[in-house]
């Protein structure tokens, strides 16, 4: 929020200092009072050799995401899952190998998902709730699995393109086509997204908007529980 969510407050105790305001005896703290909405910043592919920048950035800026994760890189860096937990993030599972589903047998997309639930859960980030399907492909056969671990489908509302080489600016232009309960696709790995990040916090911020968790009864943004 930067100093820009306390000016109000600085305002307002300047007022109150001159008797011509009286303050709340309980005012609510600047950060919640700038959240009218809540919206899902997502990162695909992770944990890789981004991961740590990209988690740095966010926490300094004050947002929380949720990392979709591959299981084989999930189980290749697990101190990396267990610095996503400690950041403040959420991870979700997204698939092991990272193939088309829609072009697997049952037994495929089984062992897909669930290899990557057991090799989240063994790195430290718990186990998964939210399931999002590589390319954003899914049927039938995949929703049954997904069902069948108690994952919800998480597609995204807004893709910032970060994976077609998108500019920072039309990363964050894409950030700012976000409404409340709204969620973008982005990715860990591309240089362009991390770069962005002070520029999200701030478009986030000038729309009254917070960065929520994905809710996994109704798959959309809400207040961090």
């Amino acid at each position: 929020m930067g100093a820009r969510a306390h000016l109000p407050l600085l305002a307002a105790a300047a007022l109150a200092a001159a008797g011509t305001l009286t303050l709340p005896a309980s005012a609510a703290p600047a950060q919640a009072a700038a959240c009218s909405g809540y919206v899902g910043l997502t990162f695909d592919d992770g944990p890789g050799s981004g991961t740590t920048t990209l988690l740095n950035s966010l926490k300094q800026y004050g947002l929380r995401a949720t990392m979709f994760n591959v299981g084989q890189n999930a189980a290749a860096n697990p101190a990396l899952v267990r610095a996503q937990v400690s950041a403040g993030m959420w991870v979700g599972n997204h698939s092991y190998t990272h193939p088309h589903l829609t072009q697997q047998s049952q037994a495929t997309v089984d062992s897909e998902i669930s290899r990557t639930q057991q090799a989240i859960a063994n790195a430290g980030g718990g186990t998964p709730r939210l399931f999002r399907p590589p390319y954003g492909e899914t049927n039938s056969t995949v929703k049954a699995v997904e069902a069948k671990y108690g994952l919800t489908e998480i597609i995204w509302n807004v893709d910032s393109q970060d994976w077609n080489n998108a500019s920072t600016d039309a990363i964050v232009a894409a950030v700012g086509r976000l409404t409340n309960g709204q969620v973008i696709l982005m990715h860990d790995w591309p240089a362009n997204t991390r770069a962005a990040i002070p520029r999200i916090a701030q478009t986030l911020a000038a729309k009254g908007l917070c960065s929520g968790m994905i809710s996994p009864q109704t798959g959309r943004a809400v207040a961090p529980g």
